[in-house]
């Protein structure tokens, strides 16, 4: 199994970090509300002490945060995770954020980076059956994907950097649009 580095542990973070615990990965886990921690290292995961801490040594870091800044920040900001990462590592945003931001943050890690926005909301996280529209290199994407499959049910590769995100854009306008 994998160690992976799970940021961002709130109302979607927190479950999927709980599946991938669950699913036997050695998961370091960090958000900025302690309590949230709490709640992962009952569900299986390991306490990092911060968000580099939790991508150091892992093979695959993940954040899920609420918007394009915190994204930045916790990859490319001082102490930020891309440096903490090992040079082989995956690196993958599940956060719904802006098309350049995802492309920016891609392009400055230096590393192989997957933007992988989900739909399916809080009860898709808990169930594990999330879709994953997913941004970034094809061999990346085919390493990451097991893992994916383990928080959701389809992970669609979509294109290059930022194309994840562009894909969630069009299915949030599809959803308004029906409703």
């Amino acid at each position: 199994m994998a160690r992976i580095g799970f940021v961002g542990l709130g109302n979607m973070g927190g479950p999927m970090a709980r599946n991938l615990a669950k699913a036997g990965h050695q998961v370091a886990a960090f958000d900025i509300v302690p309590a949230l921690v709490a709640r992962a290292v009952e569900g299986g995961a390991t306490a990092a002490a911060s968000a580099a801490e939790a991508a150091s040594g892992a093979d695959l870091v993940i954040t899920m945060l609420p918007a394009g800044e915190q994204v930045r920040e916790a990859w490319l900001g001082a102490g930020g995770m891309a440096a903490a990462s090992r040079a082989d590592a995956i690196l993958l945003d599940c956060s719904t954020i802006d098309v350049p931001t995802a492309r920016e943050v891609a392009q400055e890690t230096g590393r192989a980076f997957l933007d992988a926005p989900v739909s399916g909301g809080v009860m898709g996280a808990e169930a594990a059956t999330l879709t994953f529209m997913v941004g970034g290199p094809e061999a990346a994407f085919a390493a990451a994907e097991p893992v994916l499959k383990q928080m959701g049910r389809a992970a669609i590769h979509c294109g290059g950097a930022g194309a994840g995100q562009a894909a969630k854009i069009c299915n949030n306008m599809m959803l308004a649009a029906t409703m």
